[in-house]
């Protein structure tokens, strides 16, 4: 409970920052969003090269690759958390919001920074210990079970990257709907480009 307490401090001290700061913070989010991007892009064309020579070995040659299983599945959550934060950029998370859509415009504006706001506590200390168990992977050098023996802390520590930019992705889209003429909100498209307006 005491790590709890001075992780909420933490990230209310974040917060602060981020608000002075907004102007300097906000593209940096989404230039690190996109190179993460491009990466969880390469990582998804590694996979399907790496799964696709794996059946060619396999059903032709009659010799597997080894490990093929345990890398896969180590690449997957690489792949989903580096990508989390941008897909909260374009609002392109499943969402229920029925009853927030029946609300009056001041009520659903609340709820929706409210919801944020619990958001980004939340990812905040799944980021924290997510952080916590990759480092400790680390320092146990833990391996998987079986040949080639990959690391598996990169996958952990992907978790925590990515639960920390959605965690200042969601601040951003909060303090957009708290003032939106203070702060202006990304708008909603389809780019990719590796530049700041």
């Amino acid at each position: 409970m005491h790590e709890l307490i001075i992780l909420a401090g933490v990230v209310i001290a974040l917060m602060a920052v981020t608000t002075l700061l907004f102007d300097v913070v906000k593209p940096a989010v989404r230039i690190l969003e996109q190179i993460l991007l491009y990466a969880s892009a390469a990582i998804i064309l590694g996979e399907m090269i790496f799964v696709g020579a794996e059946v060619v070995m396999r059903y032709v040659f009659n010799s597997p690759i080894p490990g093929h299983l345990e890398g896969s599945e180590l690449l997957v959550p690489i792949i989903v958390f580096l990508a989390i934060s941008y897909a909260q950029r374009q609002r392109a998370h499943v969402g229920m919001d029925l009853v927030v859509e029946a609300m009056p415009p001041a009520a659903r504006r609340f709820a929706t920074v409210m919801t944020l706001l619990v958001s980004v506590f939340v990812c905040a200390i799944l980021s924290w210990f997510s952080g916590r168990a990759a480092y400790q992977l680390w320092l146990y050098d833990d391996v998987t079970m079986t040949p080639p023996y990959f690391k598996t802390w990169p996958s952990q520590a992907a978790i925590s990257i990515g639960y920390g930019l959605l965690s200042f992705r969601m601040f951003l889209q909060t303090l957009a709907e708290f003032s939106p003429e203070r702060f202006p909100d990304e708008p909603v498209e389809g780019d990719v480009e590796l530049h700041t307006e």
